[in-house]
């Protein structure tokens, strides 16, 4: 260091320290107040995992609004200018603090919920997340302003700091925030937090005004590259963007389809694709390149080959996903460093990564729901990741034509096998392995790879789809789609009805069977023995039912009995009361059927009290649980809607999560008598006939489940075993875990 520069760097009242303390901070509020908002607005829309696409999707366009207004402020040549309008824009964005779900929105449209979710969010925190999003590259610039080229490390270490504040936020949220804090609480700590950091960055950029601008080393103008090609850069920076984006948006939602969709789930893929860019910007990766190519290959492979096999077990399908999700990622954020321009148009990278991140969001949150029937996005968006690969020469290696071409052979064969052979599951996986395997071995062949992952992409769904499914819908709240299979014993076929991957109801075409409740609600299941001994003990029922599913409790109404169906998605209501594929409704139900559509929280709370003789509850959304709906103050809320001696059901089936748990223990603190019965299909029944399921009933006295205490088949509930949710306190990573200990009996 010379004089002149030792000198300069004295003059220099802006320390390097604070420029990362003021990114890091601006980073943990930005992905802080993701989730904490999206639980906000969760339970007004249903616990539906569109909340969280819908939200990250706006929260990338205002990502995008912070950079482009970080951008454009580099045109003011006054840094004093600079730092006065920063400031009043952090305190106007303030302004709309503390967090909340204004009023003036209204509740929440049924018809058009992203909308409505957008408006909330940008009315709640649209303004101060834009302007905190705008500290990463506006801090970075002034860095450059004020430190030459090698000094207090260089502006993309701080984006990487940045990156660092972000996923350490997004990791104390689930972990230590959200048990910790009520909503109310969370809300007023973070806006103190948003005072607190708009102190500093005015502080910094005071200081940063009061430097010395430096003169950075000028190269020798070189061709102004031609138009062209600038845009073909700026469209790569774009489409290496979002890909993962899209990519994270994807596996949250295969994730939460059918465990539940909260914070501890939504964070994990985002905190992945943080993770990776920490890794890309890193001097010396943690993954080198050439590595992460190579596993990305196996990984992407692997996700092609189960993805439409939704029976595989949780921990495989979460390691396979994620991982193939992170090593994508990390190859694409990978490519962007190699891509990244020189220090003078750090805000333009930044913009144009963030568009491609606004680009991938919006087309799974906002275009997949609108063109697609089923949950095609995430397999496509996987396919074309296999070009975010380098392209490198190797279509003369007749080798790898040849192994291309078995893998062809094998793609053609499984689905054939699989619709022509029974019990050919075996060989199928057999193809599929093969197919497998040859992708890895063609991958430094891009466009080979490409082709054999996507056409293993669609014979491992060809293979996997064992029945006929008839017409598939898709809504704001998931995908709906209607199948149908023989079944001999009720009389030919029977229609079904499956929400993402979980059957929600079945019915027999057969005039003999066609009005008799199947699979949950058949008359053996608790569910039917509860509405039998209901219907012996009252000459008139007054039935509430959340969830619609196929309609089949209607078929338990007589006349004079009325039944209402709380149904927060217009489009279940409109096929269940279509004859072309149900009839419950339209031909079995006997006594009145109504519909009243909204999230059931809200819809039961406008309902008098004491108005049900019976109430079920039965709401999810594929596997997924709604956790809103079995708080300690929901079931308050369903108790003081039963008469005297009502009962109410609470229907606990899940694949994945330990819902009974902490039912029992809500039960019990709501002050409630309650039993339990665990039901298993009798050996033997047909298909569909009926299913095990589990159930908790609830009164608001002994004297309510007098029809039940003497049946052996219901036990007392033991409300030890777990802590009661309530609206500010769910475990869901312990009932996943108390899931896991019953299959893997060697868990602590």
């Amino acid at each position: 260091m010379t004089l002149i520069d030792a000198a300069a760097k004295a003059e220099r009242p802006v320390s390097p320290a604070l420029f990362g303390l003021t990114v890091f901070a601006s980073a943990s509020l930005v992905f802080m107040v993701q989730p904490m908002a999206a639980k906000l607005i969760l339970p007004l829309l249903g616990g539906a995992p569109a909340v969280w696409n819908t939200s990250m999707a706006f929260f990338q366009g205002a990502l995008l609004a912070g950079y482009a207004y970080a951008h454009l402020l580099q045109r003011v040549r006054s840094m004093r200018r600079q730092a006065v309008i920063h400031a009043a824009a952090l305190l106007i964005a303030a302004l709309v603090l503390p967090l909340r779900v204004h009023e003036l929105l209204g509740p929440p449209s049924s018809d058009h919920p992203a909308l409505w979710l957008l408006a909330a969010l940008g009315l709640m925190v649209g303004g101060p997340f834009a302007i905190l999003s705008a500290t990463a590259p506006l801090a970075q610039a002034w860095h450059a302003r004020v430190f030459r080229a090698g000094e207090g490390r260089g502006p993309y270490v701080l984006y990487a700091a940045s990156n660092l504040g972000s996923l350490i936020a997004l990791l104390a949220y689930p972990v230590a925030v959200e048990p910790s804090l009520a909503l109310q609480a969370q809300s007023i700590g973070w806006s103190l937090g948003y005072g607190a950091f708009a102190l500093l960055m005015i502080c910094l950029g005071l200081l940063v005004a009061r430097a010395p601008a430096v003169d950075h080393p000028v190269a020798a103008a070189g061709p102004r590259p031609p138009l062209r090609d600038l845009w073909r850069q700026r469209l790569t920076w774009v489409a290496l963007a979002a890909i993962p984006s899209s990519l994270m948006l994807g596996v949250t939602t295969h994730l939460t389809t059918d465990v539940a969709s909260a914070p501890f789930i939504w964070v994990v893929p985002l905190a992945l694709y943080l993770l990776t860019f920490i890794i890309a910007f890193q001097d010396r990766p943690a993954i080198p390149p050439d590595a992460a190519l190579l596993f990305q290959a196996a990984a992407v492979a692997a996700c092609a080959v189960i993805l439409p096999f939704k029976t595989t077990n949780l921990v495989v399908q979460l390691a396979v996903h994620l991982g193939a999700f992170f090593l994508t990622a990390l190859v694409c954020h990978q490519g962007l460093v190699r891509r990244r321009p020189e220090t003078s148009r750090l805000t333009e990278f930044y913009l144009f990564l963030s568009l491609g991140g606004v680009v991938g969001g919006a087309f799974n949150a906002f275009v997949a729901p609108v063109v697609f029937n089923n949950v095609w996005e995430y397999p496509l968006v996987l396919a074309l990741s296999c070009l975010a690969r380098p392209w490198e020469a190797g279509f003369d290696k007749a080798w790898r034509w040849g192994v291309f071409v078995a893998a062809i052979a094998c793609v053609v064969a499984a689905p054939v096998v699989a619709g022509l052979v029974a019990g050919s599951e075996g060989t199928v996986r057999i193809l599929l392995a093969v197919v497998t395997v040859s992708a890895f071995l063609v991958r430094r062949s891009t466009m080979l790879f490409f082709a054999t992952i996507s056409m293993l992409l669609i014979s491992a769904q060809a293979a996997g789809d064992r029945v006929d499914v008839r017409q598939s819908w898709r809504s704001f709240f998931g995908v709906v789609r209607q199948s149908a299979m023989p079944v001999d014993a009720l009389g030919g076929e029977v229609r079904m009805l499956a929400h993402g991957t979980t059957l929600h109801g079945a019915q027999a075409t057969s005039p003999d069977f066609r009005c008799r409740p199947l699979v949950y609600y058949a008359p053996e299941t608790p569910i039917g023995q509860v509405f039998s001994a209901m219907r012996a003990e009252n000459m008139r029922l007054e039935i509430g039912a959340v969830g619609l599913g196929t309609g089949a409790v209607a078929a338990y109404t007589r006349p004079g009995d009325r039944l209402t169906f709380f149904e927060i998605d217009p489009l279940v209501v409109k096929i269940a009361n279509d004859p072309a594929y149900f009839t419950y409704t339209t031909e079995c139900a006997r006594g009145e059927v109504d519909y009243v559509i909204g999230d059931a929280r809200l819809t039961l709370t406008d309902q008098p009290e004491g108005r049900f003789d019976l109430l079920l509850i039965d709401a999810f959304s594929s596997d997924a649980v709604p956790a809103h709906l079995l708080t300690l103050e929901a079931v308050r809320m369903y108790l003081d809607r039963l008469k005297p001696d009502g009962v109410l059901i609470l229907h606990l089936s899940n694949r994945n999560l330990d819902l009974i748990s902490p039912a029992m223990a809500v039960a019990e603190a709501a002050g409630g008598s309650a039993l339990l019965q665990r039901h298993s299909a009798a050996y033997g029944s047909p298909p569909l006939w009926e299913s095990a399921e589990d159930v908790i009933i609830l009164a608001k006295s002994p004297e309510g489940l007098a029809p039940f205490a003497n049946d052996v088949n219901w036990d007392p509930v033991d409300p030890t075993l777990a802590r009661p949710w309530t609206d500010d306190y769910t475990n869901l990573p312990g009932a996943l875990y108390a899931r896991l200990k019953e299959q893997w009996r060697w868990l602590p």
